[in-house]
């Protein structure tokens, strides 16, 4: 069994006992009846996750995986290829707007190179950036699959692999990426998995205008029919139409949910990875929050695929890890609920009457 099968055959529901538990707390707390909404369904989430009604959230990383498109040449993206390792370089130098985020939130910025097309050997030896490259970028999708099964595979046991070495000294998880193009192969899974038209699923990614859009949309289109991804298979959709970074993040979910560690999901590219875990994995979701609802329209039918509701909506549209990082304090908020607000009982406060 290769390690990509152990890690799926090691996830499992989360604790009902535990959130059965926090839930009976929550519903006590010294407030009318579910009064913060959302954040205590977070925090219930929470306990589920990771098997205690004092869940421990303190020790917080974001993984920004990084790795190129061969479907740029198509002139999908309003920016040149060189940005992915100038960014690089830049989330790595702390200059990011990851980093920014991550230091209000009090998270960690690691970067992963799975498939940078340019040279990062004068990163080395930093803490900051781990080595996990398969190639120097992916193959053009629109001309064939953007990579092979057996390069997949790798990508996602990449992955896992960076949220096994990490397991033991994270308690969050955050997704990231950087990956000038990504939002081509992103709407394409989401096409591949919902079944809908690219129109539908396709938006301005990094700015492009209406006929650059519509071009986009064409070349995604192109993709779906040369490559014909099997929505049953999350490793053909993912070898076929998606991107070293898109793969890393699934497998790093999956290698959290394998060691009940929740994941904060940032955006679009992000939720991609995460429908590629859940496809692989369907009980990964459960380790699964999703961070935030970004502009571009493939992001809602991904979510709704996954049954997630975003924790936030502020129109972002960066990524890198930016949502998760902001997404993080709301993590931080719904533990201090569950564990810091005194119960009726506790605070010796009259309850309504019925």
């Amino acid at each position: 069994m290769n390690i990509l099968e152990q890690t799926i055959e090691n996830i499992t529901a989360g604790d009902a006992r535990m959130r059965a538990a926090a839930r009976a707390r929550l519903e006590q707390l010294t407030m009318p009846h579910w009064a913060l909404g959302r954040l205590m369904d977070l925090a219930e989430d929470l306990a589920g996750m990771t098997g205690s009604l004092h869940p421990k959230v303190e020790r917080k990383t974001i993984v920004t995986m990084a790795g190129d498109h061969g479907v740029v040449a198509e002139g999908v993206s309003a920016f040149p290829q060189e940005v992915t390792p100038q960014m690089v370089r830049n989330i790595v130098a702390g200059g990011a707007g990851v980093n920014a985020l991550s230091r209000q939130a009090g998270a960690d910025v690691v970067v992963v190179d799975m498939g940078v097309a340019a040279d990062l050997s004068d990163l080395a030896g930093t803490e900051k950036i781990y080595n996990k490259r398969i190639a120097a970028g992916t193959k053009n999708m629109a001309a064939g699959p953007a990579m092979s099964r057996d390069e997949a595979i790798c990508a996602l046991e990449a992955g896992i692999d960076m949220a096994l070495m990490l397991a033991s000294s994270v308690d969050v998880f955050g997704t990231g990426e950087m990956g000038i193009g990504n939002t081509t192969p992103s709407s394409a899974i989401v096409a591949a998995f919902s079944g809908l038209p690219a129109a539908d699923v396709t938006g301005h990614g990094t700015g492009v205008d209406d006929n650059q859009l519509a071009h986009k949309i064409r070349v995604i289109e192109k993709s779906l029919e040369v490559n014909q991804p099997d929505k049953n298979d999350g490793l053909d959709v993912l070898a076929k139409v998606g991107g070293f970074e898109i793969g890393g993040i699934a497998g790093l979910i999956l290698g959290a949910a394998s060691q009940k560690k929740p994941v904060v999901v940032d955006g679009f590219i992000s939720t991609a990875g995460a429908l590629i875990a859940h496809a692989l994995a369907p009980a990964s979701a459960g380790y699964m929050i999703a961070a935030h609802r970004s502009v571009e329209k493939g992001h809602c039918v991904a979510l709704d695929i996954l049954g997630k509701k975003p924790l936030i909506d502020l129109d972002l549209r960066l990524g890198e890890g930016t949502g998760a990082a902001l997404a993080m304090n709301f993590v931080d908020a719904a533990v201090r609920v569950l564990t810091e607000v005194a119960t009726f009982e506790e605070a010796k406060v009259s309850q309504a009457t019925p």
